[in-house]
């Protein structure tokens, strides 16, 4: 089996299942502020909706091929193991857009979008460093953006701008919804993702992590090398 049979008896591991519940429940929070801010879509909402519109596929089925595209990328390339939350991260943070956009006051304005919008960055911030902190692994464009990060040897914030820039170059050359909040996110983003793991002292290897609950780590298949604790990097 891909989890050993200790893993689901370890109370660390329910813990770590509810940490990351919490931080994917404030990544759907702020992706429905930044939706109802009306200013404009983070660079991956606006690629996944012009390649909807341009496929006749739905921006979920979407949003799935292209995270499976990114694992797998990111397996091979970069040595980045997915996780339980790599999985959990594709099948749950849309529900919980469906569920709470509805409560959600769309902004009145520009002013109060871009305010809305400002408010909904950090939120991601704190959301990404919470349910990467459960060690269970990381979505499949955080985990991009880590591996790239300690790949090239280049700071998270770089990597992660890098990656926002491309995403948002493509969507705009595919007729994407760009507008304001489309540049903010691409700028504002990797800075705030690195500061809020350096508060959560959350570590910039993406990969999950099983030892402290007492069982070996699932086998990889030999791709990549494989990580562990001792050797995840802290470098900011």
């Amino acid at each position: 089996m891909f989890y050993e049979t200790p893993l689901l008896r370890s109370r660390p591991f329910w813990l770590d299942i509810a940490r990351l519940q919490v931080g994917l429940f404030l990544f759907g929070l702020a992706i429905s502020l930044m939706l109802e801010a009306r200013i404009g879509l983070d660079p991956w909402s606006a690629f996944h909706e012009v390649v909807s519109e341009r496929s006749g596929l739905s921006f979920g089925r979407i949003a799935q091929v292209t995270g499976l595209v990114l694992i797998v990328f990111s397996r091979v390339a970069l040595s980045v193991r997915p996780g339980i939350a790599t999985v959990l991260n594709m099948l749950l943070i849309g529900p919980w857009v469906d569920l709470i956009r509805p409560y959600v006051d769309f902004a009145d304005g520009f002013g109060p979008g871009v305010v809305q919008f400002l408010v909904a960055i950090p939120m991601l911030g704190v959301g990404t460093a919470v349910y990467i902190g459960a060690s269970l692994g990381a979505g499949p464009r955080d985990g991009l953006a880590m591996g790239l990060s300690r790949t090239i040897g280049r700071s998270l914030r770089a990597s992660r701008i890098g990656v926002e820039v491309t995403v948002l170059v493509l969507a705009a050359i595919l007729g994407g919804s760009i507008g304001w909040g489309t540049l903010i996110f691409a700028l504002l983003m990797g800075p705030t993702m690195q500061a809020c793991l350096r508060v959560f002292r959350v570590s910039h290897d993406p990969s999950p992590t099983y030892r402290r609950y007492g069982v070996r780590p699932p086998h990889t298949g030999g791709v990549g090398h494989e990580l562990t604790p001792t050797s995840h990097s802290t470098e900011s």
